[in-house]
């Protein structure tokens, strides 16, 4: 005989879960019971945003779900922050929910949900689970959700009698169902191979997920043979080597102007893994919705975003990995003229990501890009959430590596931290630095304690300059010299890492910033960075008072 809790931790593990992030709760203290002597890692976290998006750290840098359980209400509600995440980013996670017991359902019992209709828009697939029996069903149902076509969030609610209720006879052997790789046809490959054979101005754009470390390979050999530039979908930098000479540069917020251009002026733009939505494709500016100008080669795991946005002149439903590897077999002959485009195209992404040197106040934050670049090994591991500071990341850091980035496309705040950790638990043999801003950081910052709890030496740059500071950039774009809402106080935050357990370092000039790093790293601990930036670096290349096109008030 087995509880249903137990029976939960048998799935898990027949679905190769090494690792599980939590906020515990009472609703299910049979499967906290049963994960004591299970091998299964469990990381407690101080809320259930972080912990989700943990989950989906680990799920977006493994390409394994991540798996996270919180209580009921409140608790499932708080993770709705990153099981969002999940969802726009197309990242496999699931998601338990401890429910309130069969017999007081429909009552409005003490923190209940009907999570069927409330986390429909939040997930791929939504259960409930009403039989003990039936629980490695619904687990192994799951993760094939998660990870089928185009990956997603699944949550599974446990109602808490279900959990303590025994099974009699449960099966021996739980075995995890397949998840089938989705190939390109060999009609589409050589429809492919003839319109590159035409294509003067190829362009080809990486995105999405169900990528692997051997796929970003065979495309970069491909790229090479073919004399392709080829762009990275925003926040998706680690699908190409940057010093790679067909790498042209991200395609996202601030593109460069150069590289736009390219792309619209493209007579064969490729799309692969990724669904080009807003953000990446400069708000729907890039390609014309739904008729691109520009003929459309798409390719995704999921023939439901095929055409669902974009019509393509050709679509490929294919996982990334899959067509990667099918690239061998097509032919790419290059044009001559096509070596000369790339070799410009790479140049002009070297020039736009050279970070400028000098800027308002002590702290110039591109001498320490610059730092970092030299500084950190080529498999270092960078997180951040969502802020104007992330744009010192996105367009000046040169990702080599493939699992070296977990940001959340989707823009949201406070994910930097939690991220780190989980990238931290992945992959504890390599250097993760977290990038904050002082707003971003202080949404889920309190899962240092967690990094220091489990003792993961992690480093967080807080850059601090006291504000909300893209909110308050169009704030002075949209109604100059009215401020609003966006000014902040803070902690010390160098004090506050100390508090916690860990490390801490103020950063009040550039030149301070190196030693600072260094003494974090080799602290052994957890570590804070602040970085005092004055308020008017507010972009790489713009101040405050540019952009309002009058003096700034600072706040008194």
């Amino acid at each position: 005989m087995k509880t249903g809790g137990q029976l939960i931790v048998d799935a898990l593990k027949a679905n190769g879960v090494e690792r599980l992030y939590c906020v515990p709760g009472e609703s299910y203290l049979a499967v906290l019971d049963a994960l004591v002597d299970s091998g299964v890692g469990v990381t407690v976290c101080r809320q259930e945003g972080g912990a989700a998006m943990m989950a989906d750290s680990w799920g977006r840098l493994t390409g394994k779900p991540g798996v996270c359980f919180v209580t009921r209400g409140p608790g499932a509600t708080n993770a709705t922050a990153g099981l969002h995440i999940a969802r726009q980013d197309s990242i496999p996670m699931v998601l338990f929910i401890g429910q309130v017991q069969r017999d007081a359902r429909e009552r409005e019992a003490f923190q209940e949900v009907e999570y069927r209709r409330a986390f429909t828009e939040f997930a791929k697939w939504v259960g409930e689970i009403d039989d003990p029996a039936r629980i490695p069903e619904f687990l192994n149902r799951a993760f094939s959700v998660a990870m089928s076509g185009r990956p997603g969030p699944v949550v599974l609610a446990l109602p808490e009698d279900v959990l303590r209720e025994t099974v009699a006879n449960p099966p021996a052997v739980i075995l995890p169902n397949p998840v089938a790789a989705i190939h390109p046809g060999a009609p589409e490959l050589k429809e492919l191979a003839e319109r590159l054979s035409r294509a003067e101005r190829p362009v080809m754009i990486l995105g999405g997920t169900g990528w692997n470390e051997t796929a970003v390979h065979q495309l970069q050999a491909f790229a090479e043979r073919a004399q392709i530039p080829v762009g990275c979908s925003f926040r998706r930098q680690m699908l190409f080597d940057h010093l790679h000479p067909s790498y042209a540069g991200d395609v996202g917020i601030g593109i460069n102007p150069a590289l736009a251009e390219e792309i619209k002026q493209s007579d064969l733009v490729m799309l692969i893994g990724g669904r080009f939505s807003e953000m990446p494709s400069s708000g729907y500016t890039l390609l014309d919705v739904p008729f691109p100008v520009q003929p459309l080669v798409h390719v995704h795991a999921d023939a439901g975003e095929l055409g669902r946005v974009y019509r393509p002149a050709l679509a490929i439903n294919a996982d990334p990995a899959s067509f990667a590897a099918a690239l061998s077999g097509v032919d790419a002959d290059p044009l001559p003229a096509h070596t000369e485009r790339t070799a410009r195209m790479h140049q002009a992404y070297l020039d736009w990501s050279t970070p400028p040197q000098t800027g308002p106040g002590e702290v110039h934050m591109g001498p320490i890009i610059d730092w970092l670049r030299d500084y950190l090994p080529d498999d270092a591991i960078l997180t951040n959430g969502a802020g104007n500071y992330a744009t010192w990341v996105h367009r000046y850091v040169r990702f080599r590596k493939f699992a070296t980035q977990s940001a959340p496309v989707c823009g949201s705040m406070g994910y930097g931290v939690p991220a780190a950790v989980a990238a931290k638990q992945a992959f504890p043999d390599r250097l993760v630095v977290a990038f904050a801003g002082d707003g971003c950081f202080m949404m889920h910052g309190q899962e240092f304690a967690t990094a220091v709890q489990h003792g993961l030496p992690i480093i967080i740059v807080v850059v601090n300059n006291s504000m909300f500071g893209t909110i308050r950039m169009h704030q002075e774009r949209d109604y100059p010299g009215r401020v609003s809402a966006t000014n902040l106080v803070n902690p010390d935050f160098a004090a506050l890492a100390r508090a916690y357990g860990g490390h801490g370092e103020t950063v009040e000039t550039t030149a301070e910033f190196a030693p600072a790093f260094e003494r974090a790293r080799a602290s052994g601990k957890p570590a804070i960075i602040e970085v005092k930036l004055d308020q008017e670096a507010i972009t790489p290349t713009r101040t405050l008072s540019q952009i309002s096109g009058s003096g700034v008030k600072k706040p008194g």
